[in-house]
């Protein structure tokens, strides 16, 4: 059973072990309320309980029956607390495209446990004060062109808050392991000795072009894609080698090589004619797509001043768009009579 309560200015006893207790400490103390702690059951002096609106009982193998009874003799609500994760380790946690409705269970259930959360700009950070109540948040998301945290420095936090005892979330945006500098995050944890878990998010390569009604694959259309990173200007080779695989390309960090990526896919012999979306801000209120063909792009991204992040997506799947969208709008639709019935 889940209730929610306004324990600001209340006084909570979080019963249970500094380890096992401090996710439960945390959250009443993010909730504004007096904390008092007790560690053990030899502890427990029922004075402890005068003036408790709440008594949280942590489940740290110790036997809190003195207290419970304690507590129905005073008519002191107590509740039941799981024990914190253990401390001293990291989860790198991908967050999706930005939304956190597209976060997992597993991510969701990774921040809950968090005691300090390093963030990206791109990740779904705007209620992470709920999503991870009481944790440290702490901003390490680099912009293009401003770094203001070095990812050699964000690994070295993340390690030092490890070896401090913390269950350290570093949430990304996407999936860790695509163009998020994941492997190396995880390798320099190993290195230091942290043990790592990494929990997948739904990539924006798949998920942005999916939010403006484009499959990345498609029945007699496209039976393969390509995801690339625009953050730097191919090769002429890479060019040849993209424009001769044939299916979709979708292209990250992308908006400002689209220039050379443009130029460079026509001289490896790709169609003037062939399609291209630049889907801005995908899954936010301000999501916009600009549509032309490999010819036209870079003058159409120009004119309606694109802008990172987003997503490119180049191929014949591009032309599914509007269908894709209409059939959304009708399932929508027969939903929406279904629940009526």
């Amino acid at each position: 059973m889940n209730f929610t309560a306004d324990l600001a200015g209340l006084t909570v006893l979080v019963a249970g072990n500094a380890a096992a207790a401090r996710r439960a400490v945390r959250r009443y103390r993010s909730a504004g309320a007096v904390v008092r702690t007790l560690a053990t059951p030899a502890d427990f002096r029922p004075g402890l309980l005068d003036g408790a609106a709440l008594v949280a009982a942590v489940d740290d193998g110790s036997g809190w029956e003195p207290l419970a009874g304690e507590c129905r003799r005073r008519g002191v609500l107590l509740v039941r607390e799981q024990a914190a994760a253990p401390g001293g380790q990291v989860t790198l946690v991908g967050g999706g495209p930005g939304t956190e409705d597209l976060l997992t269970a597993q991510a969701l259930a990774a921040l809950r446990e968090a005691d300090v959360v390093y963030y990206d700009r791109l990740a779904p950070h705007r209620n992470l004060d709920r999503l991870a109540p009481g944790a440290r948040l702490v901003d390490v998301g680099k912009r293009p062109g401003h770094h203001p945290v070095g990812q050699a420095d964000i690994e070295q936090l993340m390690i030092d808050s490890a070896k401090a005892g913390e269950h350290v979330v570093r949430l990304k945006g996407g999936d860790p392991f695509v163009f998020g500098r994941g492997g190396e995050e995880v390798a320099s944890c190993t290195a230091a000795g942290i043990p790592v878990t990494v929990v997948s998010g739904v990539t924006s390569a798949i998920a942005v072009p999916a939010a403006a009604g484009i499959p990345v694959t498609h029945r007699e259309v496209s039976h393969m894609f390509t995801v690339v990173s625009g953050h730097q200007p191919l090769t002429d080779t890479e060019h040849r080698h993209l424009a001769g695989l044939g299916g979709t390309i979708v292209v990250l960090m992308g908006v400002g090589t689209l220039p050379q990526l443009a130029a460079g896919l026509r001289r490896a012999g790709m169609r003037a004619d062939m399609p291209v979306a630049v889907v801005e801000r995908g899954y936010s209120d301000s999501q916009r797509t600009t549509v032309s063909d490999l010819s036209g792009i870079v003058t159409a991204a120009g004119a309606a001043r694109c802008k990172s992040p987003a997503v490119l997506v180049i191929g014949e799947v591009v032309r599914q768009a509007g269908s894709c969208r209409d059939q959304a709008a009708q399932l929508a639709g027969l939903a929406g009579r279904l629940e009526a019935v």
